[in-house]
């Protein structure tokens, strides 16, 4: 859908040259919630395991602009419209389901991916959506994975990390990434506040939450798939990361190291290396793909493009926690080539969660 300029040009609009050509900007990190899940979420204890989790969601319920982001979808719209976003590829906002009971858990993801699919074919050509499912039944969640792709039409699923201290990389998990990968289905890792079995460290100096918290949680979870080798049992699988790749990037060459250093000393066995077929940041630049939310930084874009290709970052806003206007604006200036605005800010998108062109 072309969106019409407003009649005064934002200052987000003002900094995209006319060389640059007007992009198709689709942001591929963008959080709603429905009332179905803001309910049942309401009602969990701030006691139980999952407390950290509740009181992120009163804190988020408690600011204004974060709350009517996540529920209000003409606001969200206006808001697009203004930053000349076309299009939010929409998912649950963390928790996601993780927090409940098996049988809750997988209720509940059936009854979002409904509303979800509900929102998309309302506004047509403004959303997609990734749909939510619950790891704590594996075989539950991979056949409404299958519902969701195949009946509902959403566009690949995202899982907010770990789910009761457990990691994907777990074999009982297995059905979720064999489903993912048959359907052609990218799996966005999210964050979440560390588990349980690491939270003690990070809970003083605001570190449990997007300062920290969430980087080293996702990366640790990026990891194991890598290094429980996961790719090599999926080698169809595509994981997206977000906030440029959860720090992984710039160790590449340090875990590749070790790696070769601990298995040519024979060390690897002892300390639970498993032999993997490549290198772990090969596995990183053929199923990983990454997206800027929540780092607006033209260096960090640029080490990224020059570890990774164009072909493996996409736009992402993180909407409603961080600025529409600044991450546009961030991508409008950025020192790039025309050709590698686009495949960034929509080709790649398009091509990863099959999403249609536009008309």
């Amino acid at each position: 859908m072309i969106i019409k300029p407003p009649s005064e040009p934002s200052s987000t609009r003002e900094a995209m040259s006319s060389s640059h050509g007007r992009c198709r900007r689709i942001a591929t990190e963008e959080a709603f919630a429905v009332p179905t899940w803001l309910d049942a979420m309401s009602g969990l204890s701030v006691d139980g395991s999952e407390a950290n989790e509740v009181r992120f969601l009163r804190f988020v319920q408690s600011i204004g602009e974060w709350r009517q982001g996540l529920i209000d979808f003409d606001h969200r719209l206006k808001i697009m419209d203004d930053c000349g976003v076309d299009m939010h590829l929409l998912s649950l906002t963390t928790p996601g389901v993780q927090s409940f009971a098996p049988d809750q858990a997988t209720a509940i993801a059936r009854a979002v991916n409904d509303e979800l699919a509900g929102i998309v074919a309302r506004y047509p050509g403004r959303f997609a959506g990734l749909a939510t499912v619950a790891p704590q039944q594996p075989l539950a969640a991979a056949a409404e994975l299958e519902r969701a792709i195949t009946t509902l039409g959403l566009n690949g699923l995202l899982i907010n990390s770990y789910t009761n201290d457990e990691y994907l990389d777990l074999p009982k998990f297995d059905p979720i990434l064999a489903a993912a990968s048959s359907l052609g289905a990218p799996l966005y890792l999210h964050p979440r506040t560390p588990g349980p079995s690491m939270v003690k460290p990070y809970a003083a100096h605001g570190l449990i939450g997007a300062l920290w918290g969430f980087a080293a949680d996702a990366g640790l979870h990026a990891m194991r798939l890598i290094m429980g080798g996961a790719f090599d049992r999926h080698p169809e699988l595509q994981v997206v990361l977000g906030h440029m790749g959860e720090a992984i990037p710039f160790w590449f060459w340090r875990i590749d190291n070790m790696y070769n250093k601990y298995n040519s000393l024979g060390a690897g066995p002892a300390i639970g290396i498993k032999p993997l077929k490549r290198l772990p940041s090969e596995y990183f630049k053929t199923n990983i793909s990454i997206t800027t939310s929540g780092v607006n930084s033209h260096e960090h874009l640029r080490f990224a493009m020059n570890l990774l290709g164009a072909d493996r970052i996409m736009f992402a806003i993180d909407f409603p926690y961080e600025s529409s206007e600044e991450s546009v604006r961030f991508l409008d200036t950025a020192p790039i080539t025309p050709e590698e605005r686009h495949s960034i800010y929509h080709l790649n998108a398009e091509r990863l969660f099959k999403i249609k062109p536009a008309l």
